[in-house]
């Protein structure tokens, strides 16, 4: 039974709630591209889809509106997949479970992927419904979003004809993105090699951390447990010799880790579990605001894994000791916006290696740089190496904008206020494509999403509807 099917718009909603049933994350959109290449062969639409999945699909003018530019709308088809630590949902192989709470759209137990499913929701529905007027309609639905646009940057753009493009991957209603951060996924490879050593074994975990998206919510001082566990294992480490057998934190590289576990080998286990207590008692008071609910325990564990030799040790808890973490920059042109910052988001040992992959971001290309080059540095005194993928362009400012005008215009009639029009420190594939496109105008928007990348994920029921109105609007008047 559909859970959406009395929202409105009832269109909007019934794509959502069909992506819903379809695992999409990030890698895993094989599925989700061929149900949109079926939506457009139903409706003897044009498409292309390539081998990276991404999907375009495009629909001749309306009658009227035959000499009237082509507009462009654009999202991304993949989700960022993050549950409960009670959930047991496969998100590899399992729909989402969909519920209505007042005026929020959530998923039970983990992330919704409003970001970014409404945007392909809303462009179907502009696709299905002939009564839209609008002019010829390029529907670029990109793959890979979430760890790198690494489908935007190989997408053809040889099909489209439109410089003007509506980006539907912004989470703020009234709110008009023209501008935003480049960035890259960076990750630190180190090589460890294991002996044998006498001690017990201690599993040292944090858990119960806020998290949140590594753009939007960079600056608001919430913990990261990866980071937080380097001052641990060390405050470990100067109590009593240890040895490091495994620490894992974190899943996705552009969200804040909200846990991360390890398991040591120590000579004197009380000193060593009184030094991680203590500590730990002193991270919940330094975060006491952001992360109320921040948690570090240890407990007794099973060594069945040999410990990483003592040099090996002291190199993991160096790279988690010095590695930059955070706000690294704030702009000097717009009030409150972060600069160039950088997550280090999944923390994971292999039997000879720990990698750290950081999302690096800025909107000073320089800078982006400088910050490749501190790991790069690091790693070569360390005796590891820095691989940087899914390096992207940042999106830059354009002051002369005709759909931002338009846009502007149409709001205002439409809300009685002034959008914000702002740049922003997330990643938008609105870089890479401008880059593809010369002269392409673009401006991001979207509906209200709450806390994304999160399980606590939910989405304005009421936003979606004005700004489908509002997108109605913006290509009634692209004439």
């Amino acid at each position: 039974m559909s859970v959406l099917q009395n929202l409105e718009p009832k269109n909007v909603y019934r794509f959502f709630e069909q992506m819903c049933a379809i695992p999409h994350g990030s890698r895993n959109t094989k599925a989700i591209s061929d149900w949109c290449v079926a939506f457009a062969r139903e409706r003897g639409l044009e498409y292309y889809q390539d081998e990276a999945n991404n999907v375009i699909i495009i629909k001749e003018a309306s009658a009227g509106y035959e000499q009237a530019p082509a507009v462009i709308l654009q999202g991304h088809l993949d989700m960022v997949c993050e549950k409960t630590p009670a959930c047991t949902k496969d998100m590899e192989r399992e729909g989402l479970d969909l519920a209505v709470d007042g005026d929020y759209v959530y998923a039970v137990g983990t992330t919704l992927g409003g970001d970014d499913g409404i945007a392909a929701a809303m462009a179907l529905a502009v696709l299905d419904d002939d009564s839209i007027p609008h002019p010829r309609l390029e529907v670029v639905l990109t793959t890979e979003e979430e760890i790198g646009m690494l489908g935007a940057a190989v997408l053809d753009v040889t099909p489209l004809q439109g410089r003007e493009l509506v980006n539907l991957d912004s989470e703020a209603e009234g709110v008009f993105t023209v501008g935003c951060a480049g960035g890259s996924s960076s990750r630190c490879v180190l090589p460890i090699e294991r002996a044998a050593f006498e001690g017990a074994c201690l599993r040292v975990q944090i858990s119960g951390l806020t998290g949140g998206h590594s753009g939007a919510e960079i600056h608001k001082g919430r913990a990261n447990a990866d980071m937080l566990m380097g001052r641990i294992l060390r405050a470990m480490a100067q109590a009593t010799p240890v040895r490091l057998v495994s620490v894992d934190g974190g899943l996705k590289d552009n969200a804040i880790a909200t846990a991360a576990t390890a398991v040591v080998c120590a000579a004197d286990v009380q000193a060593a579990e009184q030094a991680a207590e203590e500590l730990g008692r002193a991270l919940a008071r330094e975060y006491a605001v952001p992360d109320p609910n921040l948690t570090v325990t240890v407990e007794a564990a099973d060594c069945r894994q040999m410990p990483m030799d003592e040099a090996s040790t002291a190199r993991v808890l160096c790279l988690l000791t010095c590695a930059p973490n955070g706000v690294q920059a704030m702009s000097q042109d717009i009030p409150g916006l972060v600069q160039t910052s950088l997550n280090l988001g999944i923390l994971k040992t292999g039997e000879t290696e720990v990698c750290a992959t950081f999302s690096v971001r800025s909107s000073v290309a320089t800078q982006k740089e400088m910050l490749h080059d501190r790991l790069r540095c690091l790693m070569e005194q360390l005796g590891g190496q820095l691989e940087i993928t899914g390096d992207y362009p940042a999106w830059e400012y354009r002051r002369e904008s005709p759909l931002r005008e338009r846009m502007v215009r149409i709001f205002q009639a439409q809300y009685g206020h002034e959008p914000k029009i702002e740049a922003i420190h997330a990643g938008v594939e609105c870089g890479l494509l401008c880059g593809k496109l010369p002269d392409l105008d673009c401006v991001s928007v979207g509906p209200d999403l709450l806390e994304i990348h999160t399980p606590r994920e939910k989405m304005s029921i009421s936003s979606v509807q004005r700004v489908w109105d509002f997108l109605k609007e913006v290509l009634r008047e692209s004439k």
